[in-house]
C-alpha cells in the first residue's frame, strides 16, 4: 500500500548484531486516503486547533484575571484548558507540516520526544480530572470545611503532583518501547508517534514491553476512573439529601461538564491504550486518536462556558473589554 514511500526513502542496515539501526521513522498519517478525503482531513485539523487555542486561551486568561473566579475550581479548570492545549501542540503542528511536504519523516530521537511528551501530557490529564472530581466531592460533600482543605497551597501540590507522576510514568513506557531493537519498516501509519503502531515495527517479542505499557496505563488511567466514580457515588447521595431542587440543579451544574469531559477522554483513551497488541486496526487506531487528540481539547471549552454562568458572563465581559482598550489605544 506504501510502496511509493518505500522507494523514496532507504533504511540505515547495520548488520552487525542483525539489527536494523532506524535512525528516523515516516508518518503516513492519512497518506492512503483519497485525495479529496486528506483536503477535508487537513482543514479539520486546522480549524480544530485554532478552536482549541482560542477556547482554551480564553479560559485560561479569563481564569486568571477575572476576581469572581478565583476559587480552586477555576484554578483547575484553568489548568485542565492547558493541558489541552499541550495536548494538541504536541501533535498538530507536525500532522499539517506533514500534510504539506512531501518529507514526512520524524527522527528517532524526535518520535521518543514526541511520544514522551504526549504521555506525560496525557497521564497527567487523568489523573488531573481525579483531582477535579476531589474539588467537587469536597465542595458539596464537605462544604464547611471545603476552604480550609482546598487551600492555596494544596491546589498547587495537587497540580504539581499530577504532572509529576505524568513525567514518571512517561518516561518509564518511553523507555522501554524505545530500549527495543527496530528492523525492517520504518512507515508508522499514524499521524504521531504513538504506542501500537511503533512496538509493531519491533523486531523482537514485544510481550514485556505491551505488559508495562499495559500496567501503566491501568495505574494512570484506571486508579483516576475509579478514585472519580467513587467521588461521584458520595457526590449524588449529597445531592439527593439537599431538600430544594434549586440547590440539586445547581449542584449537579457544577459537576456536569467535569462528567462530560471525563467520559469524552478517558472513554476514547482508555479504549485505546487498554487493548493493545500485534492485532489492533491501524485505521480504528487513528480514528480513535484523532477523537481525544483533536476533538476533545476543541470540545472542553465549549462544555465549559456553555454549561457555566460565571464562566460565560467573565468571557463575554473580557471579549467586550478588549475592543474598548483597543479602541482607547488608537484614540
Amino acid at each position: 500500500m506504501f510502496t511509493e514511500w518505500q522507494e523514496n526513502h532507504n533504511l540505515l542496515v547495520i548488520r552487525g548484531d542483525m539489527r536494523t539501526n532506524i535512525t528516523e521513522f515516516i508518518l503516513l498519517g492519512f497518506s492512503d486516503f483519497s485525495s479529496p478525503l486528506q483536503a477535508m482531513i487537513f482543514f479539520f485539523f486546522i480549524f480544530s486547533y485554532i478552536v482549541t487555542i482560542i477556547g482554551n486561551g480564553l479560559i485560561i486568561l479569563t481564569a486568571s484575571i477575572n476576581s469572581v473566579l478565583q476559587t480552586p475550581m477555576y484554578f483547575f479548570l484553568r489548568n485542565l484548558s492547558f493541558h489541552e492545549f499541550c495536548l494538541t501542540t504536541v501533535t498538530v503542528p507536525k500532522v499539517l507540516e506533514n500534510f504539506l511536504s512531501k518529507d514526512r519523516t520524524i527522527s528517532f530521537l524526535a518520535c521518543a520526544f514526541q511520544m514522551l511528551s504526549f504521555f506525560c501530557i496525557g497521564v497527567s490529564e487523568c489523573i488531573f480530572l481525579g483531582v477535579m472530581a476531589f474539588d467537587r466531592y469536597m465542595a458539596i460533600c464537605h462544604p464547611l470545611r471545603y476552604t480550609s482543605v482546598m487551600s492555596t497551597k494544596l491546589c498547587y501540590q495537587l497540580t504539581v503532583g499530577s504532572w509529576v507522576l505524568g513525567s514518571f510514568e512517561s518516561a518509564v513506557q518511553v523507555n522501554y518501547i524505545f530500549s527495543l531493537p527496530y528492523c525492517g519498516s520504518n512507515l508508522i501509519p499514524h499521524f504521531f508517534c504513538d504506542v501500537a503502531p511503533v512496538l509493531r515495527l519491533a523486531c523482537t517479542n514485544t510481550f514485556i514491553n505491551e505488559l508495562v505499557v499495559f500496567i501503566s496505563c491501568m495505574c494512570a488511567a484506571v486508579l483516576p476512573f475509579l478514585l472519580i466514580l467513587c467521588s461521584y457515588v458520595k457526590i449524588l447521595s449529597s445531592i439527593l439529601l439537599i431538600h430544594s431542587s434549586e440547590g440539586r440543579l445547581k449542584a449537579l451544574s457544577t459537576c456536569s461538564s467535569h462528567l462530560m469531559s471525563v467520559f469524552l477522554f478517558y472513554g476514547t483513551a482508555m479504549f485505546t491504550y487498554l487493548h493493545l497488541g500485534p492485532y489492533g486496526s491501524d485505521n480504528n487506531d487513528r480514528m480513535i486518536s484523532l477523537f481525544y487528540c483533536i476533538v476533545t481539547p476543541a470540545i472542553n471549552p465549549l462544555i465549559y462556558s456553555l454549561r457555566n454562568k460565571e464562566m460565560k458572563a467573565a468571557i463575554r465581559k473580557l471579549i467586550i473589554k478588549i475592543p474598548n482598550r483597543t479602541n482607547g489605544l488608537i484614540y
